[in-house]
């Protein structure tokens, strides 16, 4: 596969561009071909309504899709959790790799943890799913913690934390560690305290399904079990019926004996967003060897939680 360059469609933030450009030095390498960056703005990036308002639902890839339905990038790659559950007629998710560290994390003034937060302490984040279950642990504990909506990118969130208008804000782990600033966390949450979203630290590689030889390029850089944690976790929100500004977390994980993986494990949990109510469940299986197995494992978790009243703690349903 050799020839003019490939380009890749992104968002035109920091963080976007920077993952991005780590996709396209793999795609180079396995191609051959260069690849140029084509930054395309999306509604999500221009809108200042938080998103629960816009409803989040492919508000950050839809500007990128439709480029790539018209010709004008190659391929385009999303943070995975942002991408709609339901398939694209045009498209193909041609490659999910290696996942990046799926938690959520903690940067706090005086380097405080979770733990240390003063009673009255303002957290700032932009989701429902963490306002949720921070809500929730902090009633758990007899703390007293304000969740505030904000919206931006690293640097605005952080700035909350630094001018000290909030006592803490909440951002993901890969987000932080792809742009090097990792060193600023100052609590890493644990899963048991705050389930990130459905595909949270994984990219999505997308493009055209007429496009064969890239496809076939592309799945080089797909990681079999990435791909089968987060088709079964965006399988259970599918389920739910929510989108992607719900408050829904997931997370499958693979249960080892030593070296040998034995199971995957499947994590849920919906939750009004005062955390007053929560349903909380978990089911375990075998390691999917299909995509239909994958999908079956959400669909048996998402069956659960909507017996155990999910669907009446979701906001925002999927239109």
């Amino acid at each position: 596969m050799t020839g003019k360059a490939l380009r890749l469609g992104t968002r035109r933030s920091k963080l976007a561009m920077t993952q991005s450009g780590q996709v396209a030095d793999a795609v180079s390498q396995v191609t051959g071909r260069p690849v140029e960056l084509v930054p395309i703005t999306t509604y999500g990036d221009t809108s200042r309504e938080h998103l629960a308002q816009i409803g989040g639902t492919g508000v950050f890839v839809a500007a990128l899709r439709e480029a790539l339905v018209r010709g004008e990038v190659d391929f385009a790659v999303h943070s995975l959790k942002d991408l709609p559950t339901a398939p694209h007629d045009e498209l193909v998710l041609a490659a999910v790799p290696v996942r990046e560290d799926p938690r959520d994390v903690l940067i706090a003034r005086d380097a405080l943890k979770l733990t240390d937060l003063p009673d009255g302490a303002r957290i700032g984040t932009g989701s429902a799913r963490r306002m949720a279950q921070l809500n929730a642990y902090a009633a758990a504990h007899g703390r007293d913690v304000t969740t505030v909506p904000i919206r931006g990118n690293v640097d605005t969130r952080i700035g909350y934390v630094t001018s000290g208008e909030l006592d803490a804000v909440v951002l993901a782990a890969a987000g932080l560690n792809r742009v090097g600033r990792s060193g600023e966390v100052t609590d890493f949450l644990s899963v048991d305290t705050v389930l990130p979203a459905p595909g949270q630290g994984a990219l999505a590689v997308e493009c055209s399904v007429r496009d064969t030889e890239l496809i076939a390029a592309l799945a080089e850089l797909d990681d079999p079990f990435t791909r089968a944690a987060v088709t079964a976790e965006r399988s259970l929100l599918a389920a739910l019926e929510a989108g992607c500004t719900a408050p829904v977390g997931a997370l499958a994980d693979l249960l080892a004996d030593g070296p040998i993986v034995k199971e995957m494990r499947l994590r849920g949990v919906v939750g009004t967003t005062d955390g007053t109510t929560l349903v909380q469940l978990s089911t375990t299986g075998p390691v999917p060897g299909t995509h239909e197995a994958a999908m079956a494992l959400g669909r048996e978790l998402a069956t659960e939680m909507l017996a155990q009243g999910a669907a009446g703690l979701m906001g925002e349903r999927a239109q």
